[in-house]
C-alpha cells in the first residue's frame, strides 16, 4: 500500500486564505512569505551548525583516542593520560547531545507541513545533450589545382551513383540513398549536379535537365542548412527531407522559387556556350579559309559591286576583264588586290616570272564560299 499521509500537511498557499476586506490582502500574503522563508532560513543555518559542530567533536574524538592508544601501547601511566581520558569523556558526552539534537531537528522537519518552497526538490542537476558533429571545411584552404584533381577523383569513384541520385524522384527514396552513401553529401556533388543540368541542357534534353535540377537543389539545400547550423551535412538529410515532405508554405514556396531560378540560369547559360561553341567555330573555319593575303573571301565577295560578284558567281574570266576595264582605275585595283588577298583569284603565274607590271591577268578563279544561312 502507498502511505499518502504524508500529504496530510501542506500548508496551503497564501493567496488561497480569504482575509478581510480591509487588509491589504498583497502586503499579507508577503509578509507570510516573508516570515516563512526567514524561518527556513534559520531551520537551514541552525542545522549548518550543527553539522559543523558534529564534524569538529568527531574529529577531536578520533585525535583524542589516538593519542590515548600511543600512551597506552607505550606504558606510560601519566597525569597527561588520565587527563586525556576524562576530555574523552566529555567529548563522547558532547556526540550524544550533537546526535539527540540532530534528532530533534530531523524531527521538527517532518513535522513541519510542506509549502509551494519545499513541495519539490530538483531529482538532479545534471543534463546530457546529444551534439552533432561541427561542420568542418577541409578543402578551403587547398589550391585550385588540389581542389580540382579532388574533384575529378571523387566523381571517377562515384559516378555511377551521382547519376542514380540524380534520376531518383521521390523524397523518401533520396533520403534513404543518402543516408546509404554519406559520402555523397557534399559541395562535390552539387557541383556535379550543375555541370550535369548544363549538359543535359545543350544536348536539348530539356526534361531531364528538370529532373535532375530539382535533385541539384536538393543537395543545395541540405549544405545551406548545414551552414547555418554549423553542422556536418550528413546530419541535415533528415531534417531537410522531413521539412520539405512537411510541406510547410514558406519553405516550399522558397524552394520552388530557388529551382526555377536555378532552371533559368541553367538555360541562359547552356544558349551562352552553344554562341560560344559556334562562334568559336566559325573563327576555326575562317581561319582554314583565309587566303595568301588575310583576307576572308567571304568577306571580300560580300563587298564586292553586284557586277564583280556576278562575273565570280559564272567564273568567267572575260567577263571579269570586261567589268573592270569599264571601272575607275583606283576603285578596279583596289577590289582586284582585295580578290587576291582573299585568294578568290590567283594572278597568272607566266605574268609574274616574265616580269610584265601591265594589269596582271588572272588565269585561275578559286569557287566562292557560299554564306551560311544561319
Amino acid at each position: 500500500m502507498v502511505d499518502y499521509s504524508k500529504w496530510k500537511d501542506i500548508e496551503i498557499s497564501d493567496d488561497e486564505d480569504d482575509t478581510h476586506p480591509n487588509i491589504d490582502t498583497p502586503s499579507l500574503f508577503r509578509w507570510r512569505h516573508q516570515a516563512r522563508m526567514e524561518r527556513m532560513e534559520e531551520r537551514k543555518r541552525e542545522k549548518e551548525e550543527l553539522e559543523k559542530k558534529k564534524n569538529e567533536t568527531l574529529q577531536k574524538l578520533k585525535e583524542t583516542k589516538q593519542k590515548i592508544d600511543k600512551l597506552e601501547k607505550e606504558q606510560v601511566i601519566t597525569e597527561d593520560l588520565d587527563s586525556m581520558k576524562k576530555a574523552l569523556q566529555q567529548l563522547e558526552l558532547e556526540e550524544m547531545k550533537v546526535i539527540e539534537k540532530e534528532q530533534e531537528l530531523e524531527k521538527k522537519e517532518k513535522l513541519t507541513p510542506w509549502n509551494v518552497d519545499t513541495i519539490a526538490q530538483p531529482g538532479f542537476a545534471k543534463t546530457v545533450i546529444n551534439t552533432k558533429p561541427r561542420r568542418t571545411d577541409e578543402d578551403a584552404d587547398l589550391p585550385d589545382d588540389i581542389k580540382e584533381q579532388k574533384m575529378k577523383d571523387f566523381i571517377k569513384e562515384n559516378e555511377k551513383k551521382l547519376k542514380k541520385f540524380g534520376m531518383l524522384r521521390k523524397h523518401d527514396d533520396s533520403k534513404a540513398y543518402l543516408q546509404e552513401n554519406p559520402q555523397l553529401v557534399c559541395e562535390n556533388t552539387a557541383n556535379y549536379l550543375v555541370i550535369w543540368c548544363m549538359n543535359l541542357e545543350m544536348e536539348e534534353k530539356h526534361d531531364l535537365m528538370e529532373h535532375v535540377a530539382h535533385q541539384c537543389i536538393c543537395m543545395q539545400y541540405i549544405l545551406e542548412l548545414s551552414k547555418q547550423l554549423n553542422i556536418d551535412p550528413r546530419a541535415c538529410v533528415g531534417s531537410f527531407f522531413s521539412r520539405i515532405q512537411i510541406a510547410e508554405v514558406e519553405y516550399k514556396k522558397s524552394f520552388d522559387d530557388e529551382l526555377t531560378a536555378f532552371k533559368d540560369r541553367i538555360r541562359k547559360r547552356a544558349a551562352e556556350k552553344i554562341a560560344e561553341v559556334i562562334k568559336e567555330a566559325e573563327e576555326e573555319e575562317k581561319k582554314t579559309r583565309l587566303g595568301p593575303g588575310g583576307l576572308d573571301p567571304l568577306e571580300v565577295f560580300n563587298s564586292l559591286p553586284e557586277p564583280l560578284q556576278k562575273c565570280f558567281e559564272s567564273q568567267d574570266i572575260p567577263l571579269l576583264q570586261k567589268t573592270i576595264s569599264e571601272m575607275p582605275e583606283d576603285e578596279a585595283r583596289y577590289h582586284m588586290k582585295r580578290c587576291i588577298d582573299s585568294g578568290l583569284w590567283v594572278p597568272d603565274a607566266n605574268s609574274k616570272q616574265n616580269g610584265d607590271e601591265e594589269e596582271p591577268i588572272y588565269s585561275e578563279a578559286k569557287d566562292v564560299p557560299t554564306p551560311d544561312p544561319e
